[in-house]
């Protein structure tokens, strides 16, 4: 149903209103005989998951923001039009397809500031006061000792004969002390809690040269050696060492009681079905079977996971949550998307927070039920506002209304509207009729796959990563950008930035830290890759999907509109992408003025006045 009575028509003042996953989009207009006069934007973040009854209060602080501007009140409206934005939910789940504890042993192996020396070396764990007994000994300093007398009494050891082999020290004193010693050994510093190192216990330490990494520990066969393991213990000790790949400096302390616990985690099977059939495909076989088996489905009628398994109770936990959110209890899955990607997996049995990264699967699920929740949507603004509501069309409908308001642009036309948790695509021809598509995964997911992959456990930097360009401060004069440009500063910058990978917003640097130290390339090629397995995959799969028979290569132009067009390159992949199939694509700009974004609250006002 509508809410509240319609007071006239046509319209003489409507708003649109564009509820997203992530910003709530609105357009005051004034519509006239034969025109339409746009009076003013507004777009805040959406409150509450899209479609359901939270969103609100996001709606009508942004009309308001929207009336202001307009110089009018909300009450002087003739109408709202919302997108039909029926619930949709984009839940992502990264499950590990296989987890090893460590149990008994120990590691560190952290990338501190200040290693010093250098080499590998095997010996007995010993506190600082009690290294003078016979065979090799790897020193354990807390922080009480400076690094004057930590050296004093390493120095001491060796003028008696002792075999000090390395050190590990709770202070970042690492050159300190190796410039004092009189032989060059491997020394690790920065380790915070140097009082879980065990005592009396065998352990080997190696410090790798500047821009070098080590290599013996890293190696699970250079562990076997060191610690004379058999090869079911080499096996098992496989996630330390690559938990170690690409560090300069680590630690490894084997506990004889100790024992290495393996097992794998049912990541169990995912089941799609249409209307005629249904395909099972196990989540160990990766995401590209799981997207062939879906390519293979019409339009999906529900997915669900085996019961006792991972991905049983991530889809679960969807249905749950919307369930919750909705109070309706037939909720389906309508698309999935399945990337392959990487973990952080700690270690049981680390000192300093390691991790080993473990081969997964990332799943983002859509879900979509009756219309009954956005009419409560309807209903409550129509009571806060004494404002007409209706609901006026689909959200991918109402996009390429929008989008053909881009200068240049005419029918026949497609449209791929990105953004943050769903990827839709639309086609006119050139008697108006529209065909569209709704799929699951955009902006959100590459924030997950960026922040998963570089380990940040930090949403909001993964955020800032996805949307703006690197850099790595050289100087504290000047920064060499990911393109190889390079700028320089009027003012130093804060010493803290100096040799750091930073995020290069418009407002400020901000320094990228994380457990183990990131280079720019490596974040770079992170977030290229990221945005690649989720955009362009869906983008192809979409267009693909609402194509003139099927084929792709019928489609001659494409506008991308939407929060995600806005990004610095994926809509440079895509227009690379769809240039081999000589399709013509770029961002949209919205009525002339507003770049890809406004696309569907604009559609909503034109669809108004055409009635």
């Amino acid at each position: 149903m509508d809410s509240l009575q319609k007071t006239s028509y046509p319209y003489r003042m409507v708003a649109g209103v564009d509820i997203g996953n992530s910003t709530t989009e609105v357009v005051i207009a004034s519509i006239m005989e034969n025109d339409i006069k746009y009076l003013s934007t507004a777009i805040l973040p959406t409150t509450g998951v899209k479609g359901t009854i939270q969103n609100v209060d996001g709606v009508l602080e942004t009309l308001k923001v929207a009336a202001d501007q307009a110089s009018i009140e909300i009450s002087d409206l003739s109408a709202i039009m919302l997108n039909e934005a029926t619930p949709v939910i984009s839940e992502i789940a990264m499950e590990t397809i296989s987890q090893t504890e460590i149990i008994g042993s120990s590691m560190i192996g952290h990338n501190p500031d200040t290693p010093g020396g250098r080499g590998i070396a095997t010996g007995i764990t010993r506190h600082i006061e009690n290294i003078r007994i016979e065979g090799d000994v790897i020193a354990v300093v807390p922080a009480e000792y400076d690094f004057e007398e930590v050296a004093e009494k390493i120095n001491a050891a060796f003028d008696e004969g002792y075999s000090i082999t390395g050190v590990i020290l709770k202070k970042d004193d690492g050159v300190l002390v190796a410039n004092r010693l009189k032989k060059t050994i491997p020394i690790v510093d920065e380790v915070l809690n140097i009082e879980k190192v065990p005592l009396g216990m065998k352990a080997a330490i190696e410090v790798a040269g500047n821009g070098e990494t080590i290599k013996v520990l890293s190696n699970p066969y250079g562990l076997a050696t060191l610690f004379s393991l058999s090869p079911s213990e080499t096996k098992d000790i496989i996630p330390i060492s690559k938990s170690l790949i690409g560090n300069r400096s680590g630690v490894v302390i084997k506990n004889p009681e100790g024992n290495v616990k393996s097992e794998k985690i049912p990541a169990g099977s995912i089941t799609m079905a249409d209307k005629d059939r249904k395909v099972r495909v196990d989540v160990l076989e990766g995401a590209e079977k799981i997207m062939q088996a879906r390519s293979a489905l019409d339009e999906l009628e529900d997915a669900f996971g085996d019961q006792g398994t991972n991905v049983g109770a991530m889809l679960g936990r969807v249905k749950e949550q919307m369930s919750e959110l909705t109070g309706l209890s037939d909720i389906k899955i309508k698309d999935v998307l399945a990337v392959d990607t990487f973990v952080p997996v700690k270690v049981s049995g680390a000192i300093a927070g390691e991790y080993a990264m473990e081969n997964a699967v990332l799943l983002a699920a859509m879900v979509k039920t009756s219309r009954l929740p956005m009419e409560k949507i309807a209903q409550a603004l129509s009571e806060k506002t004494g404002v007409y509501v209706k609901i006026e069309g689909q959200e991918a409908n109402m996009a390429i209304l929008g989008a053909l308001t881009t200068p240049g642009s005419d029918k026949p036309l497609a449209i791929l509207d990105m953004g943050g948790g769903s990827t839709d695509a639309a086609i006119i021809d050139k008697h108006g009729n529209i065909k569209s598509v709704h799929l699951s995964g955009a902006g959100e997911m590459v924030t997950m796959i960026i922040n998963s992959e570089l380990a940040l456990e930090d949403k909001e930097l993964a955020e800032l990563i996805k949307k703006y360009p690197l850099a790595k401060v050289d100087s504290l004069l000047n920064l060499r950008f990911e393109d190889g440009s390079v700028k320089f500063m009027e003012e130093p910058l804060d010493p803290d930035f100096y040799a750091r990978v930073v995020v290069v917003t418009p407002e400020k640097l901000i320094p990228i830290r994380g457990g183990k130290k990131l280079t720019l390339e490596k974040i770079r090629l992170v977030r290229r890759e990221a945005k690649k397995k989720v955009f362009v995959t869906n983008a192809m799969r979409a267009l693909t999907r609402v194509a003139p028979d099927g084929n792709i290569r019928n489609i001659e132009f494409v506008v991308m509109v939407g929060g995600s067009a806005l990004d610095f390159e994926i809509p440079e992949m895509i227009s690379n992408e769809l240039a081999n199939y000589r399709i013509v694509a770029g961002r949209g700009n919205i009525r002339g003025s507003e770049g890809p974004r406004n696309a569907v609250a604009t559609g909503l006002v034109i669809h108004a006045r055409e009635g």
